[in-house]
């Protein structure tokens, strides 16, 4: 008697196991199916606020912006609905969360500037997606997005840097791509003793003769400085932004070749002796 009640025991444990494991199967294959068609309309969701955005002509560093915000929430929505199907209680989830919620918050306080910093730049602007920009963090770049806690930079060397929302709100950010005109800034230095008008001639004939150098504001050349070794001429021209290096590198190679065809010579240091 004793053994067929054990062997009872037995099979109702054993079914209960089975009944169990059934049920247990059952909940993860719906949060596996949950999983799967919620990431689709997850993705089709980010697709369809994605066109909106483009369709209203939105501004591309706000795009950025709200498309992370959009894509976070949803996958929060997704992960709710996971731990549901699987059985926890949502209000004992939160209760947990409510619980830790002091340790989180210290653990993201930095993540909170960052948040807060990304809405600042989005608001005031100082940079958008496009903008080359160099901020006193030391970061440098051109702005290829603004997400919820950074802004990415790719540097002329193609490397990316993720910065901070929360420094860059509150660092000093040098645009470069703000105007549409910059000023190119020269500084020549001749001999003692070279003809200043000829070389201010020079000078005044390659900035005509480049259709990228603009005549208003009109170019600046003078004398500015009668260094140790040399006699200074300042040069300035404006441009466009567009064109500023361009102009730059062949200015600097213009006037090299066209001061020696002329004989104008460019000095070395110098240090006179004498001897008693």
């Amino acid at each position: 008697m004793l053994l067929a009640i054990t062997s009872e025991q037995i099979n109702e444990v054993i079914n209960k196991l089975i009944d169990g494991g059934i049920n247990l199967g059952g909940k993860i294959l719906g949060a596996i199916i949950i999983y799967i068609i919620g990431k689709f309309i997850v993705n089709w969701a980010n697709k369809l606020f994605a066109k909106m955005l483009n369709k209203r002509k939105v501004e591309p560093s706000i795009q950025s912006f709200l498309k992370s915000i959009v894509n976070i929430t949803l996958l929060v929505l997704l992960f709710l609905a996971v731990i549901g199907q699987l059985g926890i209680e949502l209000t004992s989830f939160a209760a947990l969360l409510a619980s830790a919620g002091v340790a989180i918050g210290m653990a993201l306080s930095g993540n909170l500037s960052n948040f807060a910093g990304g809405v600042i730049i989005l608001v005031f602007r100082p940079y958008k997606v496009g903008d080359y920009i160099e901020a006193s963090t030391g970061a440098a770049g051109t702005v290829s997005d603004i997400q919820i806690f950074h802004t990415v930079l790719t540097t002329p060397d193609n490397k990316v840097i993720f910065a901070p929302n929360g420094a860059m709100s509150g660092a000093v950010v040098t645009n470069y791509s703000r105007k549409d005109v910059r000023r190119v800034d020269f500084t020549f230095g001749v001999e003692y003793g070279t003809d200043f008008e000829q070389a201010r001639a020079i000078l005044l004939d390659i900035i005509s003769k480049d259709n990228r150098i603009l005549q208003e504001p009109a170019p600046f050349v003078e004398m500015s400085a009668l260094a140790d070794s040399s006699v200074n001429i300042t040069v300035r021209v404006w441009v466009k932004a567009a064109d500023y290096w361009a102009v730059n590198f062949d200015m600097n190679k213009n006037v090299y070749a066209t001061f020696n065809e002329h004989g104008i010579s460019f000095p070395f240091p110098q240090l006179t002796v004498h001897q008693a």
